[in-house]
This record gives C-alpha cells, structure tokens and sequence, in this order.
C-alpha cells in the first residue's frame, strides 16, 4: 500500500510559511524587547517605571512601532496561511 506523497512532505508554500513564522516570531520578540517601557506596568517593577524629561516620541520609536506592527501582520498572515494550509491539505 503506497502512502500519498504529501503526507510526507511539505509542500513548498507550506515550508515557506514556516519559514517565515519562524523568522517573524524571532523578529517579533526581538522588536517588543527594543521598545522603551512607556507605562507602570511590570516594567516599572524592574526598574523601568523612571520617566525621562524628554518624555516625548522620537522618530526612531515611531519607526520602531511601525515595523513592528508590519511584522506583526506579516507574522498573523502567515499564522492564517498555515491554518489554511492544514485545513485544506
């Protein structure tokens, strides 16, 4: 009896999705860790909660928050394209 070939491999569109899970999960992290703690949240506990006198939003954490809400939505398209995938498969 011979098995299907695609329950043994991925698909190329499916490996890419990995891939770019992976890639964006990492970048992710990476990115929330580079922002400046803003509010008395769990930062503050450590340590983070000192405000600073310039307290205003600079053009680097404007673009800090903007590639990071693109690396989110890239990051849930591919979380619905694997959904997709394996619903479909």
């Amino acid at each position: 009896m011979r098995v299907p070939a695609h329950t043994h491999r991925l698909s190329g569109m499916r490996m890419f999705l990995d891939i770019l899970l992976i890639i964006t999960s990492v970048l992710l992290v990476l990115l929330v860790l580079l922002h400046r703690a803003k509010g008395g949240g769990l930062s503050s506990l450590f340590g983070g909660g000192v405000q600073s006198s310039l307290s205003g939003s600079t053009v680097v954490e404007k673009n800090l928050d903007r590639i990071t809400i693109f690396t989110g939505l890239i990051w849930l398209i591919a979380i619905l394209g694997i959904g997709l995938e394996i619903k479909f498969a």
